[in-house]
């Protein structure tokens, strides 16, 4: 079944389903048994989160959801793999910002599930992913997924055009929501300035118009659960975009001795560019490559 990006008409946030089939049926949730609808090309557009990993953990607002894959009786017998084609997709719909649809099952936490068959609880956005050692002893991937109605959201209204819409008049315009969030922070703007802009990684700057240089700071251990990073100098790096999608979603991570690997081959290919007013704690850079290796 082709993927369908946000709600489905006639299936509001709080339909109940008393089984798979129905949702299936519904369109709210493709398969019949995996709990993850998609793949790498498309990315994904609908989860079930009903207590199938030991390792979940739901908050109502964001959910700690583990990916597919490894599982025998409900138990882990083997390290989860990232090209799996759900974990996959999840990883394509936090690049590509797609909201996912949420459906909750009634062996989930008691606390924010039905009591009975299945709920759909509205669009999450997948905004990180992580590698970890889970409750049985193997390597699982994990999505942290926030509620998309629980964000600060840009809603843009734009009137269409009602005269003649042919090729000498406007585009008609619709109606968007657009989905950001931005952190503003002293200390991320001291570690820009250190660097004048360069990127850490590649060494490249980006100017713009006015005289202006464009960079990213980037936590190392990122913030917010579950890995409480600081907003702290030692734990921020100064990126171009580029780095700093690749640093995020684990392909590059650095050593101890601030070398450069790629994480899809596991080679270094460099050096962090550093600064001597700027220290990066190695506790930090671990946590971060913990997130995609085993680390000593």
């Amino acid at each position: 079944m082709a993927k369908v990006f946000g709600h489905i008409e006639g299936h509001p946030v709080g339909s109940h389903y008393q089984r798979r089939r129905e949702l299936s049926e519904a369109g709210v949730h493709a398969p019949l048994m995996s709990g993850i609808h998609g793949n790498s090309s498309e990315g994904a557009d609908s989860i079930v989160v009903s207590g199938g990993y030991r390792d979940d953990e739901d908050y109502g607002d964001v959910i700690i959801y583990t990916g597919h894959g490894g599982q025998e009786n409900k138990r882990q017998v083997r390290d989860q793999n990232i090209d799996d084609p759900g974990n996959a997709g999840l990883v394509r719909s936090e690049l590509e910002g797609n909201l996912i649809r949420v459906i909750r099952g009634a062996k989930g936490d008691p606390e924010y599930s039905p009591e009975s068959g299945f709920r759909y609880d509205g669009l999450f956005r997948v905004e990180s992913h992580h590698s970890k050692l889970g409750a049985d002893g193997y390597r699982i991937w994990q999505f942290r997924l926030v509620a998309a109605d629980s964000e600060g959201r840009d809603e843009v209204e734009v009137q269409p055009f009602h005269g003649d819409e042919g090729v000498h008049g406007p585009v008609p315009r619709q109606s968007v929501t657009i989905q950001r969030t931005v952190r503003k922070s002293a200390v991320t703007q001291l570690v820009k300035r250190l660097h004048k802009g360069h990127c850490q990684m590649c060494s490249q700057i980006l100017q713009v118009p006015g005289g202006s240089f464009y960079s990213e700071g980037a936590h190392i251990q990122a913030i917010g659960h579950p890995y409480h990073g600081p907003d702290v100098p030692e734990n921020i790096l100064c990126l171009c975009p580029n780095c700093h999608v690749l640093f995020d979603c684990g392909a590059r991570y650095l050593t101890d001795d601030l070398r450069i690997v790629d994480g899809l081959t596991h080679q270094e290919i460099g050096a962090l560019r550093t600064h001597q007013k700027h220290r990066i704690d190695a506790r930090f850079v671990c946590h971060h490559r913990g997130r995609w290796v085993a680390v000593d």
